[in-house]
């Protein structure tokens, strides 16, 4: 980035001011300032996401769709609304695209049962990258045994990259590539912060008429997802990973793919008529939408998104790169400290283990000093397991974190090496 363009961004962006955003952060663990370094599983909620879900509770608590009252509209009006700002923000062609989940898993879930069993059958190959969270592999190894189809891992180098050639070798392979009928993998690592080639793994299924599902889960609160460039066939995301509520998720798939998908749930709302004659089956969105919603998490996801929206995305980019190379600058200063996962192409995400000390152990007495990090397999044992680890300690960083924050982990590490090592 150009010194005129980060002057600019650094107007755009005070990361003090949006600090004063999170009142969370300002309380003390411990005795101690509160350091929030759990990012990537769950970032924390400005007071804009706290208001839109209250304010829902307050002021306009109905059930959504075919009621007779204000307050139901109210509801509607705000729910569709969030929709629609789903859709602005991921480049959707449509709303009707954009379907409420209640986090990432279900939307895998829901391709694997919807999708998978009518196109998955025996024989046929899902490739899944070594770098997935568990929910982008139990779901496929479950429709595997199900259908009598194969989990076949992607290789992922010793910096923790998928390694294209490798898989460009697999697809190579005439016979081997029309067995693939889906690539699951995700944009960006939970464990490592690797951002995946996904464009480029897209175009390589493409060649071989081979879906791609996205877990979009770790890259929407880092930075813009287009799902028309990416030119994948299915994305899913959480809002409690954007600034939103937990329990509510996005999934969106190709209109195309979505009209030939049986539904995933039987009950009301997904429904067009019922009879015991038969049922006729509603249109998108809402034939993946059984039950009644989680209608205040569609609204905090929507105000999640329009809080992030007013910020450059640039310079927040900028921001938590910086924050990335200030903490590697910092720990090749400690002999015993190892880094994980190493990519050139990644977000603020810094596992590394300590010589000598257990994760756990180390994350205990981070946490004692007001320091909250992550430890062990991060739900991603496969990897864990090809990187011969017992797990790491995993510090992910967000919009509101801060080079003080960084100092106040070293200085904690520091006594943590007094006492394990």
């Amino acid at each position: 980035m150009s010194q005129a363009l980060t002057a600019i961004s650094e107007r755009l962006f005070d990361v003090y001011e949006v600090r004063k955003d999170f009142p969370i952060l300002s309380q003390q663990v411990n005795g101690h300032p509160l350091v929030y370094l759990d990012n990537a599983a769950t970032t924390q909620k400005p007071i804009a996401v706290i208001d839109a879900i209250s304010n829902y509770y307050r002021g306009y608590n109905s059930n959504v769709h075919r009621g007779a009252h204000f307050l139901s509209d109210k509801a509607t009006h705000e729910f569709e609304a969030a929709r629609q700002t789903v859709r602005d923000f991921i480049n959707s062609p449509k709303s009707n695209q954009v379907i409420w989940t209640r986090g990432t898993t279900e939307g895998i879930n829901l391709v694997a049962s919807a999708w998978g069993r009518e196109n998955i059958g025996s024989g046929d190959v899902i490739l899944v990258s070594t770098l997935e969270h568990h929910s982008n592999i139990v779901p496929w190894q479950m429709l595997a045994t199900e259908t009598g189809a194969k989990v076949v891992p992607m290789e992922v180098s010793s910096n923790g990259e998928i390694d294209l050639s490798a898989l460009n070798s697999l697809l190579a392979d005439t016979e081997f590539a029309a067995s693939v009928k889906l690539i699951a993998v995700n944009y960006v690592s939970n464990a490592l912060g690797t951002i995946n080639p996904v464009k480029e793994i897209v175009k390589l299924a493409q060649r071989c008429n081979t879906k791609v599902l996205v877990d979009g889960a770790q890259a929407v609160a880092h930075f813009p997802v287009d799902v028309q460039d990416l030119g994948c066939d299915f994305f899913t995301f959480s809002g409690h990973k954007l600034y939103g509520p937990t329990g509510i998720g996005v999934f969106w798939g190709k209109e195309s793919l979505l009209n030939q998908m049986s539904p995933y749930q039987g009950g009301g709302e997904m429904i067009e008529r019922v009879s015991f004659s038969g049922t006729t089956y509603n249109e998108l969105p809402y034939k993946f939408e059984a039950g009644t919603p989680d209608i205040a998490g569609a609204i905090g996801l929507g105000a999640a998104i329009n809080y992030l929206n007013q910020f450059d995305r640039v310079a927040i980019i900028e921001h938590e790169h910086q924050l990335l190379e200030y903490t590697i600058e910092k720990s090749k200063k400690i002999k015993a400290l190892k880094r994980v996962g190493t990519s050139k192409h990644s977000v603020g995400v810094f596992s590394f283990l300590i010589e000598g000390a257990h994760p756990s152990d180390v994350g205990l007495l981070l946490d004692q000093q007001g320091v909250a990090v992550r430890t062990g397999h991060h739900c991603a044992q496969p990897l864990m397991e090809a990187f011969e680890l017992p797990g790491t300690v995993r510090a992910s960083f967000s919009m509101y974190n801060t080079k003080e924050d960084v100092d106040a982990l070293f200085t904690a590490l520091d006594k943590v090496l007094g006492f394990l090592v």
